[in-house]
């Protein structure tokens, strides 16, 4: 009886410094709970860079099927970058008033 308790202990001792030692590496190791965490923490920040360059794409594909569709889109496009004057139109540039003196 009592070798069946010191084996008992023996093996509940071995056993709690197994759990110890696998506690020890999950919270400690390279790769264990730490590194879940890192990763967690990228996945979220890739998520939101998505997010961001998906809306991005939705504006810039708005974009171009307007392009498509009809001139009025070119037109409007080619006045604001490029400076265009249409035939028929008159271009006047003011400037910041001057100082009196």
């Amino acid at each position: 009886m009592r070798g069946e308790i010191l084996v008992m202990r023996a093996g509940i001792g071995l056993l709690t410094a197994l759990l110890l030692l696998l506690q020890v590496r999950l919270w400690v190791s390279d790769d264990g709970y730490g590194e879940v965490a890192r990763l967690a923490s990228l996945i979220a920040g890739q998520a939101a860079e998505n997010a961001r360059l998906n809306q991005r794409n939705q504006r810039l594909e708005t974009e171009v099927i307007e392009l498509r569709k009809g001139d009025s889109a070119v037109e409007e496009r080619a006045r604001a970058d490029l400076g265009l004057i249409g035939p028929d139109e008159t271009f006047y540039l003011f400037g910041a008033a001057r100082p009196a003196g």
